[in-house]
Formats: C-alpha cells, structure tokens, sequence
C-alpha cells in the first residue's frame, strides 16, 4: 500500500472505532435514563430481580443496539457484497461442536488466569455471568441471552465489522472481530472465550457472507452455557451439596449425603460427561480439519508491518480499546 493509501486506512479504522465507542456511550447513557425512568414510574420494578435485569436490558436491545448499528453503518464497507454460501447442515454441526470446544478450552484459561489475578491482589474475582444466570428466570435467560443478545451481537461484531475490514485482510478482520467483540464484554472473566468465539465465528462469516449460520451457532452455545448448564445445577441441587461435601470431615455423614442426593448428583454427572465427550469431539474434529481453515488472499490487504500502525495507532481505536481495558481492570480491582 502506498503511504496515501494507508494514511485513509487509518482514517477508516479510527472511525469505525469512534463509531463503537460512541455506541457504547450511548447504550450507557439510555440505560442510565431507563433506570431513573423505572425508579420513578414503577419503583417496584427494581424490587424484583428478573423486572430488574429487564428493565435494563430492554431499553438497550430496543434503543441502544439500533443506534449503534446505524451509527456502524456510517462508516462504509470496505468490500462490495459478496454472494452467500450455503452452509450443510452436517458442516454447521461440526463447526458447532468445534466452536464449543474452543470456547470451553479458553473459559479454562480465562478462569485460570482470573483466579491467578485474584490470588495477587488477595480476594476474588466477581464472575459476572455468574452473578447474572443463578438470579434470573430461565424464560428470562431466554429471552436477553439465548434470543437478544447473539442476534445484536453478531449483527455488530460479525455482519457490520467484518464488512467494514474484510477488504484490509480476512486474518486482520477475524482478529479484530474477536478481539473486540472480547473487550465488549468488560470483564476478565468473559474476555478469553468471547475473543475466541468472536474469531470463530467471524471466520465462519468471512467464508459464507450469511449471518444467520452465526446467529445459529451463538444462541446454540448461549443456551447450552447458560441457560441448560445453569437449570441443572439449580435442579440437580449438585452446587449445595458440594459446598456441604467440602466442610464434612464425617465419612459417615459424608455418605449419607452423597446417598440422600445421589439422583441429582447422577444428573449432573451424565450432564458433565456429555460436555466433555462435545469438547473432546470438537478437538478431534478440529485437529482433523485444521487445514480447512486456511485463508484467503485479499488484494490491497495490509502487509506485515502495515497492520498494527493502520489498525490501533488512531484515536478511534485507541480511544475504544483504553475504554474497554480500563473498565476491565475496574472490574479486577472491585
């Protein structure tokens, strides 16, 4: 790329930053506007959790995400439309088992580095999901986390960011898709496996151009982490009696427990095992078509040394990504 053009492309990646960040400003602001609102209006809203967490959520998946999508849309795609692929239902299993996988190996890591984060700084760590799936409803799992959320998110991260970078390089916009689709997230906790999963499903899109196989793919691993994982755990009572099992020195005692709950340990059990079997499956399967991944050449893509000046060295994206990382350790040091 010569310097002029180069010179424009950080002049599109700075907007395209400024662009989210502006979004997310303002999906702060109608959230903050819709919280006074419900205190005064209907104050008894806030006593419950699930009207609570609606009563925040709503107003940003009606209001907040339309705006930020047209402000997106401000800044023009770097490529032409590209015709869809069509997407087997055999191949959209293997690329949801393998999506799972990733997205398990990684909460691993993001779980382990946060407990390393936590043990430095003496406490815990709030795990945000958490906090969020043992105090809603299932329908209201439904509803924000299973319908809402993959259908906004991969509109913004995976549709509009990908056709705005797409033209610069398919490797730049997968990373950059996954990368801020992570910082989204502002937590530590969700920060390793949403980078991982946005990259995975932003390749899926860069081969298909169709944002439905996405949307598919992100509420089938929402259901199966939140709302699934979360019901047997609440039903299966496994939680409470394994907080109990690690206070009891009484072997005897300890049996009667296990004996007392052993249906619901059962349960939990199998449930376990059948995650690990999708997690083991998705490892072979990705060990076995990891050659299928392979990237396109893109003409006019920034070349080694280009990318990082173009792409981060501009206000928009730095601005976007010091937000993002300082809400991150905000959330660390809470």
């Amino acid at each position: 790329m010569s310097e002029e053009q180069l010179k424009g492309a950080r002049k599109h990646f700075s907007k395209l930053g400024l662009m989210y960040l502006l979004g997310v400003i303002i999906i702060y602001v109608v959230q903050v506007i819709a919280a006074k609102v419900v205190d005064v209006v209907a104050p008894q809203l806030l006593e419950n959790y699930d009207s609570s967490f609606l009563s925040m959520m709503l107003p940003m998946y009606f209001i907040g995400y339309p705006i930020m999508i047209m402000l997106i849309r401000l800044v023009p795609a770097s490529t032409e439309p590209v015709e869809k692929k069509k997407m087997s239902i055999g191949n959209w299993i293997c690329a949801f088992i393998m999506c799972y996988a990733c997205l398990y190996l990684s909460n691993i890591v993001g779980t382990i580095i946060t407990s390393i984060v936590g043990m430095l700084k003496q406490g815990t760590v709030n795990n945000v999901v958490m906090d969020i799936t043992s105090n809603v409803s299932v329908p209201t799992m439904i509803l924000v986390m299973v319908i809402g959320a993959p259908i906004a998110e991969e509109i913004i991260f995976r549709k509009l960011l990908v056709d705005r970078v797409v033209a610069y390089g398919e490797g730049l916009a997968i990373f950059l898709s996954g990368l801020m689709f992570g910082l989204f997230h502002g937590n530590l906790n969700q920060f390793a496996y949403a980078f991982v999963l946005g990259a995975f499903l932003a390749f899926i899109y860069v081969r298909t151009r169709n944002i439905i196989y996405n949307i598919a793919v992100h509420m089938g691993i929402n259901l199966l982490g939140s709302v699934v994982a979360t019901y047997i755990l609440e039903k299966s009572g496994f939680m409470e009696v394994y907080e109990q099992m690690m206070t009891m020195t009484d072997e005897a005692a300890l049996m009667e427990l296990i004996m007392s709950n052993i249906s619901g340990i059962a349960v939990y059990i199998i449930y376990a095992c059948m995650l690990m079997l999708v997690v083991l499956i998705g490892i072979i399967l990705i060990a076995v078509k990891h050659k299928s991944f392979k990237l396109q050449p893109v003409d006019g893509a920034l070349q080694k040394g280009q990318r990082f000046k173009t792409v981060f060295l501009n206000v928009g994206m730095l601005l976007f990504c010091a937000y993002w990382v300082y809400e991150i350790i905000m959330q660390l040091l809470a």
